[in-house]
């Protein structure tokens, strides 16, 4: 197993960028993409304990900027039109202390929600979106120092 040789090698999301379909979001606060396994119940005789079966996948993630423009407004009209606008982003997150980068794209994003406005007296305003995905693809990935 490698060995690290100090915290400093520890990313920080402060050196994170996010693109929607080639354009860079420099507002990004926030984005998270994951997978999560969808199961059904299996249980055998004289056995107390469920055991489960992966039957599927499903991506989730969200993406969260502050308000500097009306981003995402093409995804709010779609939505209200009836329409599933569907987007690539591409996530780049590199640490100078790192040992390298990472830089995933996500395919086939598709947004829960749209929001219009949002905002608060006194508060920076800052939109929290959910969306869903099929795929995704390590572009560029961080391996162990040895």
């Amino acid at each position: 197993m490698a060995a690290i040789d100090s915290g400093k090698r520890v990313m920080s999301g402060t050196h994170g960028y996010l693109w929607c379909d080639g354009e860079l979001i420099a507002e990004t606060t926030k984005f998270t993409a994951k997978y999560t396994a969808t199961k059904e119940a299996v249980t055998f005789s004289g056995q107390m304990m469920e055991d489960t079966k992966t039957m599927g996948v499903k991506g989730t993630g969200s993406v969260a900027i502050q308000k500097v423009f009306s981003r995402f407004r093409d995804v709010v009209d779609a939505m209200a039109r009836g329409e599933d606008k569907r987007v690539t982003f591409v996530s780049n997150l590199s640490d100078p202390d790192a040992y390298g980068a990472e830089r995933v794209a996500i395919y086939n994003v598709s947004f829960d929600e749209a929001t219009i406005t949002d905002w608060e007296h006194k508060v920076l305003s800052k939109i929290e979106t959910p969306f869903t995905f099929t795929d995704h693809k390590y572009l560029e990935s961080v391996e162990a120092a040895t």
